[in-house]
């Protein structure tokens, strides 16, 4: 049988199919060649007649603009070259119709300020804006003039600029913003130097700036500044009329400078992302019959919110009436896992609704988070305009607004979290907060930490009374020195007639020492509470209670927030309260009393409660890193006096009166044993020093239980041999 041929392919449809997979790569040669052979003739490098005559025709085109064609040229070669590479110049139409529009625009422009007395003469040299420029400006001159084309060229130039970079209405009213308050700060800079002296100045004075009454709150929250609607775009919130920002208190020269602490970088959020989620919200709604519109989007550095307002459903009547209904906000917040599934993106916090709003908030967490720096929070002027010695700086809300909080008004703060959640980060940015912008005369740090490792970065700053504790039998001591001197405090008070620690240093002499601040920073709660529970408590309750006019202020925190820590006597003793992201609604329903922290991301993710309100408000918290802490410390150690630096912690007397008393008590078993008593003895027996051995025998005389010295032996006459035979008054003296 035959063999059947088959039929051979023609050679250009051969070559046809094996080039094919490098299409991209031969299309990017050939347009990386001309472009090269463009710029060449251009810059008159090589002579042809096909080079010559396409050079020719783009400066009789585009003028000057020819050189920016070969380069457009150039870059769309590079990138559909390295396409294949992962690398390809990804580039949205409205950033390429942004560059069209520029450079449209650049060449009318060009050719009309050239000032040429015969612009046809000019494009048809290859010069100007080309024919291109010629036609538009010629255009324009004629129809409106020289000056109104050129104004209209600078708009549309801007028009271009604005479409190419994403250069929205929002940041031009920020800017204007910025401007407006550097030109106002210099204003009143200006006024206060300006101000006269004396009685012979005859020069007026401003007027006064207006006070803004100042809020109740600790905690000021303004008005969501990057709120946006869900079809508008953006606006900014303008101020009343009448009214002007409060002029700030001028900061310190003693004080650390703001350089020493980092700044971040603020991500970029996209539009067009934040409408499709916008969009997603509704449609996800209205599939389980809830009819409802994001009304309002405010973005933060680690959600935004959407700010929904709910619908009205239609119900027939009896009579065949059509009735109109508010949907419930329960039906809303029943749907929170079918928009995390919509939306792909999960945790989703719910609140409901707004304070103050008539929305409900669905708070979906940003792609990318950003770090909030403590700079950038003491620079607001939220932050400068509180007026506290013991103000700190706690992070930015949902809306990216600053939210800051005065301690001496809390005035003390519990804040828990699970392991990893930025608790630790969190009393380290309040710390050095405190230590920023109060030198150490006027505040003093107290820090207990369990743990070692967390608050050892704060090693030899002039604030600390003493070193870092780290022993948990020794905190008991600490907290006892902490109530005598609140006591103390309360009786100088009560001397000088004063109500609280403002008033009795204000009615000191120059020459009298004034009482600083005292802040007790404990890192770790839970483990106190498992060495000494009862006494514990007992310690930081009565300090709680009755320490704030004094002046002495908690700082608590625990990783472990249940019953048996943070129990219902120090929940009621510290309204102000922080709570990190939390492994069930149990523990979120300890430390707020509501849920909601288990729904946290995370890393700084935080809900703060008011000492003066029920409502929750969500931070992304201050990121303080261990370079800025230690930029701060070693500033503070430049400038210490000798009389911030105290050798010896003031709470080792008590230690030392307590280690003694345990003393005595075993040395009155030990006498009544022996039937005998000397300093020798006792160093013997009790493993102790000459020092304190024969100041324990001295109380033993002095109790009655020992005789005095005689001349001829140096043991002591031992008068009791019964417990009975000790008074009442010597068993409550031993017993002290």
């Amino acid at each position: 049988m035959a063999r059947k041929q088959t039929k051979k392919e023609p050679f250009w449809k051969q070559l046809n199919t094996n080039l094919q997979p490098f299409q991209r790569e031969i299309l990017g040669l050939l347009v990386l060649a001309l472009a090269v052979i463009t710029l060449l003739g251009l810059f008159s490098v090589t002579s042809g007649a096909l080079s010559d005559w396409w050079t020719r025709l783009l400066r009789h085109i585009f003028g000057w603009g020819a050189y920016v064609v070969a380069l457009c040229l150039a870059v769309a070669a590079m990138s559909t070259l390295l396409s294949n590479l992962g690398q390809e110049l990804k580039m949205s139409w409205r950033t390429i119709i942004g560059l069209e529009v520029l450079f449209i625009a650049g060449l009318a422009l060009v050719h009309l300020l050239s000032f040429s007395q015969d612009p046809w003469q000019l494009a048809e040299s290859g010069r100007g804006g080309g024919f291109v420029g010629w036609a538009i400006s010629n255009l324009l001159i004629g129809a409106l003039g020289w000056p109104i084309a050129l104004l209209i060229l600078l708009a549309i130039l801007s028009l271009g600029l604005a479409i190419t970079v994403d250069f929205s209405r929002v940041n031009v009213q920020m800017g204007a913003r910025a401007i407006a308050d550097s030109v106002l700060s210099l204003y009143q800079r200006l006024t206060l130097r300006a101000e006269p002296q004396g009685e012979a100045s005859t020069t007026a004075l401003p007027p006064p700036l207006e006070k803004v009454e100042e809020p109740p709150a600790e905690v000021i929250v303004p008005e969501p500044e990057t709120a946006v609607s869900a079809t508008e775009p953006q606006r900014q919130a303008r101020p009343e009329k009448g009214k002007m920002p409060r002029a700030t208190r001028r900061r310190r020269v003693s004080l650390p400078p703001f350089d020493l602490l980092d700044l971040f970088s603020i991500q970029a959020f996209s539009q067009e992302e934040t409408q499709r989620r916008a969009r997603i919200i509704e449609q996800t709604l209205a599939s389980f019959g809830v009819p409802a519109k994001a009304v309002e989007i405010s973005q933060g550095p680690v959600v935004t919110q959407f700010g929904v307002e709910p619908g009205y459903v239609e119900t027939a009547g009896a009579g065949g009436d059509v009735r109109r209904r508010k949907v419930r906000v329960s039906k809303i917040t029943a749907l929170a896992d079918d928009l995390a599934l919509a939306l792909a993106a999960s945790p989703i916090r719910i609140e409901a609704p707004v304070p103050g709003r008539s929305i409900v908030g669905i708070e979906v967490p940003n792609e990318e988070i950003s770090l909030v720096s403590l700079r950038e929070v003491m620079e607001s002027k939220e932050f400068r305009q509180l007026d506290s010695k013991l103000k700190i700086a706690l992070g930015r809300g949902v809306a990216g607004q600053p939210v800051v909080a005065d301690l001496a008004t809390m005035p003390h703060l519990l804040i828990a979290g699970a392991t990893g959640s930025g608790k630790s980060v969190c009393i380290n940015a309040i710390t050095t907060c405190l230590a920023f912008n109060n030198p150490p005369e006027d505040l003093r740090l107290v820090m207990i930490d369990p743990k070692r490792v967390e608050l050892s970065r704060f090693k030899g700053l002039p604030h600390l009374l003493s070193g870092v504790e780290h022993e948990a039998e020794r905190v008991i001591g600490v907290l006892k020195w902490v109530t005598r001197e609140m006591e103390e405090r309360y009786k100088k008070f009560a001397e000088a007639a004063s109500r609280n620690l403002e008033d009795y240093n204000s009615k000191l002499k120059p020459h009298n020492e004034r009482l600083p601040y005292i802040v007790v920073v404990i890192d770790e709660l839970a483990d106190l509470m498992l060495f000494a529970p009862e006494d514990i408590e007992w310690l930081i309750c009565r300090i709680a209670q009755m320490a704030r006019a004094t002046g002495i202020h908690l700082i608590v925190a625990t990783q472990r927030p249940s019953v048996d820590v943070v129990t219902g006597l120090i929940k009621t003793n510290f309204p102000a309260r922080i709570s990190f992201a939390v492994t069930s609604q149990v523990d979120s329903r300890v430390i707020l009393d509501s849920a909601g922290a288990e729904s946290l991301l995370g890393e700084g993710d935080m809900l703060y409660l008011a000492s003066d309100s029920s409502k929750l408000v969500r931070i992304q918290g201050c990121f303080v890193s261990d370079g800025e802490i230690k930029r701060v410390v070693k500033f503070w150690q430049e400038k210490a006096e000798p009389d911030w630096l105290q050798e010896e912690a003031p709470w080792e007397e008590l230690m030392e009166l307590k280690a003694e008393d345990e003393l005595l008590k075993e040395a009155i078993e030990i006498v009544k044993e022996y039937n005998r008593a000397s300093v020798s003895f006792l160093q013997r027996k009790l493993h102790i020093g000459y020092p304190r051995a024969a100041r324990i025998i001295d109380q033993l005389e002095e109790l009655g239980i020992i005789g005095p010295l005689e001349d001829d032996t140096r043991s002591r006459e031992v008068l009791i041999s019964q417990p009975d035979e000790l008074s009442t008054e010597d068993l409550e003296l031993v017993d002290s």
